[in-house]
């Protein structure tokens, strides 16, 4: 392999060089590398390091010429490919040359991210973040045997000793970005269904979902039960409130089984339908905030304002806002209202 490596340097036909490095990642490919091989022998062909990067895993392969691991930490590299598996990006890989870059090395970079997404495919089946919606629909379905899920939950890259979290998203930007900025470390799929995107994955941080974005936040370790947890809090969410676990709900997660032609009949909630937009808005800000000057503060208004609109909405509702079990009542109505509008 060095010596083919050596020969390649010494080529000065663009053409025959191309083609053999061609020949020498067909090679590599043939013995069934792995991705520490795979980088070091990229290095020592290009003659300068070469890293290799899996964005599923954070991991970083770098090796220098001489075949040993480079050290940390990672400079600027000189030129860079994309590593696509089923048309997602899954990684990058680069070259770190201090001089300009070399004739071949498109070539190079080429062979060798497509020869990085053979390695994956072959021994990481689950780096990549897309997956079949079948798969998820077995591993999420309330009817699946068990024996079918956890084979589905293999298939997808999980271990049969791992919680799976699910995760019940309305999004416009893509799932596997997404799953990428939640779960940057840790597997994770995603499929989209019929009316909502669904993540799989063993941790999710919660504080990393973009602008933008409602997802509800499954807790049960059993898949199909996390899934549907994850479809009643992605109900609760709000524009002020956008993600929501749904442990976080408590006894609120009782609201969403009450039937919604009993909830449509209660008087509390029939009469924010005499509400307008704005005042809905204030109300809101005032049961998210229990408090007059903080929801001026949300609102951007002086608290005079925000309590004479109060006031009204009060005589409107036909409660006092000031007392703590009508708030209570109010809080419980617009959480009502807004399972009921979708």
């Amino acid at each position: 392999m060095e010596a083919l490596a050596e020969r390649l340097s010494q080529l000065d036909s663009h053409v025959e060089g191309a083609l053999r490095v061609v020949m020498f990642y067909d090679t590599l490919m043939r013995r069934r590398v792995d991705l520490p091989a795979l980088t070091r022998a990229s290095a020592v062909l290009a003659e300068c390091v070469t890293g290799i990067r899996l964005h599923g895993t954070g991991r970083v392969t770098r090796f220098a010429p001489d075949g040993r691991e480079a050290p940390p930490p990672v400079p600027t590299p000189s030129t860079t490919a994309p590593i696509t598996l089923d048309d997602e990006e899954i990684g990058t890989v680069w070259l770190e040359r201090s001089a300009e870059p070399g004739p071949l090395d498109d070539v190079v970079l080429d062979r060798l991210a497509i020869a990085a997404a053979a390695v994956v495919e072959r021994y990481g089946p689950a780096s990549t973040t897309m997956a079949d919606p079948a798969l998820v629909e077995l591993v999420i379905g309330a009817d699946t045997d068990e024996a079918a899920r956890s084979r589905a939950l293999r298939l997808l890259g999980f271990g049969a000793d791992v919680p799976v979290r699910v995760v019940a998203v309305r999004s416009r930007l893509p799932l596997d970005q997404l799953g990428a900025l939640v779960s940057p470390t840790r597997l994770v799929k995603a499929a989209p269904l019929t009316d909502v995107g669904v993540l799989l994955a063993t941790t999710v941080d919660s504080a990393r979902f973009p602008e933008g974005v409602r997802a509800g936040v499954g807790h049960a370790e059993s898949p199909a039960r996390s899934w549907q947890e994850a479809r009643t809090a992605l109900r609760f969410t709000t524009a002020r409130d956008p993600v929501v676990r749904f442990d976080s709900l408590g006894a609120l997660a009782l609201l969403a089984d009450v039937p919604e032609e009993c909830a449509r009949r209660n008087p509390d909630v029939a009469a924010l339908t005499r509400l307008s937009p704005g005042d809905l808005d204030t109300l809101e800000a005032y049961c998210a905030t229990g408090s007059l000057r903080r929801a001026a503060e949300a609102l951007h208004l002086h608290h005079t304002s925000v309590a004479r609109r109060l006031d009204q909405i009060g005589q409107t509702l036909g409660m006092e806002l000031t007392d703590p079990t009508a708030l209570t009542r109010a809080r419980l109505a617009l959480t009502t209202r807004r399972l009921l509008d979708g």
